[in-house]
């Protein structure tokens, strides 16, 4: 097994050591071969050399002719950027002052333009106030001015300039002027019938305007829309009217004049009479109208009454104690007689029959008389008072209908509309009138009589109370009295 181990190492080293003389022969060719190129290289290495050296050389001498130019070109570049540098600094110090007088600029421009807005904005306003005032003057319809030129710059459809605002001052002077101005002429104006007719027309300012025709005379109200003056529809009181014509021939100095500006004359031309008021307070104002002819019945028979009841009562008082000093006592009953018709005269007849009892009974018998006169005086008085009191009654009770209309009319379409609403509120506003307007002369007029009966009672007490001092001093004996 030994033996066989080594054989086959011997045999291994036999095979090996055969390749490896052919390799040493092959290794020797080999270097020759390298060493035969080794130095071709370094001869080429070396020509390289000597070319890379020159041209080397040559690309040093290059460098150092580009660099003094470029040193020089930089030296240029430095001078220019120095220049360049102290120009920028310059500019930039220019622009800083340009930014300063640009931005004080702009604000002085911002403030120009502000004030220059505002002045616009005032000219605008003051042309729109203008043109509101001449289209109001009743003197535009004399001098028609030229409005379009002022609402143009109201709305900004002209840029006013100087011209114009002196245009706009002319005009606001003229107006001022004839503002302050009484002026007499002859125009045009549409009558109460809607027809254009010519008048004499008194202009006083801003104020008033009154006319004159042949047949009227009255005040004119102006409409901005048409630029007319339109004579109101109701003419003044007949004192206004002969105030004005006064004014107009020279023999007055003083005329009626409106100073709201016509507000107060069309006021009067829509102010309602009562007897225009009373048709709207419903069918209340029946019954508070019978009440008021009922009572003006009453008002007018009882003055009446009390009138015819009037008499010279100390003269009869006069006569009488006459009378009783002579004794004559039938002339004392007829001379009461004469006037049966006065109740002072009755009481005093109805005391003398009575002449020769007892004071008491002179007294009772006077009374009576006096009490027996005091109920026709009296009478239908009481009825007075009573439509007195049932009058405002009535007021109040179209007050309450009218007031459920009302707001009835407000349930069913809402308070949207107030002339829905102004039916039942005048109802109740005409009817509370009318029954104060009726009951408060009733009344008067109650508390008048009563206190004129009342009086006629205390006459007849302080005559009654007379006579029987007259008669107790000159009491006739019964034998004188049957004499008599």
């Amino acid at each position: 097994m030994r033996t066989g181990r080594l054989f086959l190492i011997l045999l291994a080293g036999v095979l090996l050591s055969a390749p490896m003389s052919l390799a040493a022969e092959d290794m020797r060719e080999r270097q020759v071969q390298a060493e035969r190129a080794r130095q071709e290289l370094l001869e080429k290495a070396a020509s390289e050399k000597r070319a890379a050296e020159a041209a080397a050389a040559e690309s040093r001498a290059r460098i150092v002719a580009d660099r003094d130019a470029l040193t020089r070109a930089v030296a240029a570049l430095k001078q220019s950027n120095d220049r360049l540098t102290a120009e920028v600094d310059a500019l930039d110090r220019q622009r800083s002052d340009l930014a300063e007088t640009e931005q004080d600029l702009d604000g002085r421009l911002a403030e120009t333009d502000s004030m220059v807005r505002e002045m616009v904005g005032a000219v605008r306003v003051n042309a729109k106030d203008l043109e509101g005032l001449l289209a109001q003057s009743p003197q535009t319809a004399l001098n028609p001015p030229d409005l379009a030129f002022l609402r143009d710059i109201a709305d900004q459809a002209l840029f006013p300039g100087m011209d114009d605002i002196r245009r706009m001052a002319d005009m606001l002077h003229d107006y001022i002027l004839c503002s302050g101005q009484v002026r007499r002429t002859r125009g045009t104006i549409v009558d109460r019938g809607g027809h254009e007719t010519e008048a004499e027309i008194l202009v006083l300012g801003n104020f008033t305007t009154a006319y004159r025709t042949a047949e009227e005379t009255g005040f004119l109200n102006y409409s901005p829309d048409s630029r007319k003056l339109f004579a109101l529809s109701r003419l003044p009181a007949r004192g206004m009217r002969k105030q004005i014509d006064g004014y107009l021939d020279g023999r007055s100095e003083a005329v009626p004049m409106d100073i709201s500006r016509g507000g107060a004359l069309r006021q009067l031309t829509h102010q309602l009479r009562l007897w225009q008021q009373v048709p709207q307070g419903g069918p209340i104002v029946i019954p508070i109208l019978l009440i008021l002819l009922v009572g003006l019945i009453i008002v007018a028979e009882r003055t009446f009454f009390l009138w015819r009841r009037r008499m010279d009562d100390e003269g009869l008082m006069a006569r009488l104690d006459q009378l009783v000093r002579e004794g004559r006592w039938d002339a004392c009953r007829e001379l009461c007689a004469t006037h049966v018709g006065k109740p002072v005269a009755r009481v005093l007849a109805a005391g003398l029959k009575y002449g020769r009892m007892a004071r008491a009974e002179m007294e009772n018998a006077l009374q009576e008389a006096i009490l027996k006169e005091v109920p026709p005086m009296e009478r239908m008085l009481s009825t007075l008072g009573m439509l007195a009191a049932i009058a405002p009654l009535l007021g109040l009770l179209g007050t309450v209908t009218g007031m459920i209309g009302t707001f009835h009319v407000i349930t069913l379409h809402g308070t949207g509309d107030p002339r829905m609403m102004s039916g039942g509120i005048s109802e109740a506003l005409v009817t509370t009138m009318l029954g104060l307007a009726v009951a408060i002369p009733i009344m008067l007029a109650h508390t008048l009589l009563s206190r004129g009966v009342d009086n006629m009672v205390g006459n007849m007490e302080e005559k009654a109370v007379a006579l029987i001092n007259m008669v107790d001093r000159h009491r006739p004996l019964d034998g004188d009295q049957g004499r008599s």
